[in-house]
């Protein structure tokens, strides 16, 4: 997959102890997409992490070729949601 990650998500992956394995597979079958809500360059990805519970992870990126990771945080309310 051909993804580019910000220093910023970078230092989150880093932080939040999420594997790069997880954020790529979130990106490429995500079980739902949603639009920004300000940029509309950039959207929402988000899918379960079976290795975490099944909690579901939230993956921004912006859609470019090739697609650029902004940020991603584990997002509580869609927990048994999704």
């Amino acid at each position: 997959m051909n993804v580019i990650y910000t220093e910023h998500a970078r230092q989150r992956m880093v932080k939040r102890r999420l594997a790069q394995e997880w954020i790529e597979r979130v990106i490429a079958n995500p079980a739902r997409i949603e639009p920004d809500e300000t940029d509309p360059e950039l959207e929402h990805r988000l899918g379960r992490i079976p290795e975490l519970a099944d909690r579901v992870l939230r993956v921004i990126v912006a859609k470019s070729e090739p697609m650029r990771v902004i940020t991603m945080h584990l997002d509580r309310n869609l927990k048994g949601l999704l």
